[in-house]
C-alpha cells in the first residue's frame, strides 16, 4: 500500500503537497526554490515527495501527476539547487582510482564521526530503534533507484550491475529481498515496517541521503554519479554492517534484526570487488569521460553521510532524540522509542 502524504515543512513543500493532495495551489517559482536552503527541511521534503511519485506514490494522489509539467519544473529547480550545493561541497576531480581507494581504508581508531562505531560500543536499544526507523526510508527502497542505471550501461558494467542487483533482490526469493530483511529487522525491534511510516520523523539530513540516489538514478546524464554512489555504498557497507550486527547483539535484539547486517557483511564484501573491477572498470572502458561524475557520486555520498552522522551523534551524545518532532506529533508516532533521558520527539 502507498503511504499517505507527509506534512509540509515550509511554504515550498506546502504548495507542492497541496497539489498532490488534490487541492488548488500555486506552485512556487524557480526563484523561490533557488532562495531556499538546499539542505533544509522545506526543499528536501519537497524533493522527496516529488521523487516518490516515481516509486510507490502516495495514497489518494493522482498517478498522472508523476509527469505533470508544473511539478517537473519545480523539481528541476530544486534539483539544480541541491546539485549545485553538492558540487560546491566536494573536492571533485577525475581520479577514480584514488577516490575509490580511499574508501577501502578504515580509519585507525574512532574519528568521532562513525555512527556504527558509536552504536557498537555505546549505543542503547532506543538509539538502534531510532536509527532503524530513520534508515527505513533508504533501506525499504534500497536497490530500486540503482536499477534505473541498468539500461544506460553496456557490456561488463551492465552484466556486473545486474548480478549485484540480483542478490539485492533476494536471488529470486521474495523473503530474501534485502528490503524485506530490513522490514523483518524493524519488526524485531518493535517498529512499524510499513513503507514510509517514519517520513514525518526524519530530519532533512536523512531525506538528503535518500534524495541523492533518486537524483542520480533518474537522470541519464548522472549515470556516472549513480555508479559512484553505488560504489560508495557497497565498498563501505561490510565493515559498518559488522559493527551494527555486534551492536544489535549487545543490545539484545533478536535474530531477525541481526540477520540484515550479517547478510550485508558477507554479500557486500563480494559486491565491493565486483563493483570496483567490473562495474566501474566496464563503465570507464566504455565512457572514460564519466570519471569526474563517478568521483562526484562517491564524494557526495560521503558528504551527506557525514552530515547525517553529525546530526545523529550530536543528539545521542547529549541524551536527546535524533528524530524530528512534526507539528501535531502524537504518542503513536513515538511509542517504539523509549529510554531517552531528555526531550521526547
Amino acid at each position: 500500500m502507498s503511504p499517505g502524504l507527509p506534512q509540509a515543512r515550509g511554504a515550498l513543500s506546502d504548495a507542492v503537497i497541496a497539489v498532490l493532495g488534490g487541492r488548488e495551489s500555486g506552485l512556487p517559482s524557480d526563484e523561490d526554490v533557488r532562495r531556499a536552503d538546499p539542505y533544509g527541511d522545506d526543499l528536501q521534503i519537497l524533493l522527496y515527495v516529488l521523487y516518490e511519485l516515481h516509486y510507490r506514490g502516495f495514497r489518494g494522489t493522482d498517478e498522472e501527476l508523476e509527469w505533470d509539467p508544473g511539478l517537473l519544473r519545480v523539481r528541476a529547480a530544486a534539483e539544480a539547487a541541491f546539485l549545485r550545493a553538492l558540487r560546491d561541497a566536494t573536492a571533485g576531480g577525475d581520479d577514480v582510482q584514488r577516490t575509490v581507494g580511499a574508501l577501502l581504508v578504515e580509519p585507525v581508531g574512532d574519528d568521532g564521526r562513525s555512527v556504527s562505531r558509536y552504536l557498537r560500543h555505546e549505543g542503547e536499544l532506543w538509539q538502534l530503534r531510532e536509527y532503524a526507523a530513520l534508515r527505513s526510508l533508504y533501506h525499504l527502497k534500497e536497490a530500486d533507484p540503482h536499477l534505473w542505471v541498468v539500461p544506460r550501461l553496456r557490456g561488463r558494467a551492465k552484466a556486473a550491475m545486474v548480478a549485484i542487483e540480483f542478490d539485492e533482490f533476494g536471488a529470486g526469493r521474495a523473503e530474501n529481498i534485502h528490503a524485506q530483511l530490513f522490514a523483518d529487522l524493524m519488526v524485531d525491534l518493535g517498529l512499524d515496517p510499513a513503507y514510509g511510516t517514519y517520513l514525518d520523523l526524519a530530519p532533512a539530513e536523512v531525506l538528503a541521503t535518500v534524495n541523492l540516489m533518486s537524483l542520480f538514478g533518474l537522470h541519464r546524464s548522472l549515470r556516472g554519479a549513480l555508479v559512484g554512489h553505488f560504489t560508495a555504498v557497497e565498498v563501505t557497507s561490510s565493515p559498518g554492517s559488522r559493527r551494527l550486527a555486534k551492536a544489535l547483539r549487545r543490545a539484545g535484539a533478536g535474530a531477525a534484526a541481526q540477520r540484515f547486517y550479517d547478510e550485508h557483511v558477507e554479500a557486500d564484501a563480494v559486491h565491493e570487488q565486483v563493483v570496483r573491477r567490473e562495474v566501474i572498470g566496464g563503465l570507464l572502458e566504455d565512457e572514460p569521460q564519466l570519471a569526474a561524475d563517478i568521483v562526484l557520486g562517491v564524494e557526495a555520498t560521503g558528504h551527506l553521510e557525514d552530515r547525517l552522522a553529525d546530526h545523529l551523534l550530536a543528539a545521542w551524545r547529549n541524551g536527546d532524540t535524533a528524530l524530528r518532532t512534526p507539528p501535531g506529533g502524537t504518542a503513536a508516532h513515538t511509542a517504539p522509542f523509549s529510554g531517552r533521558s531528555r526531550r521526547a520527539p
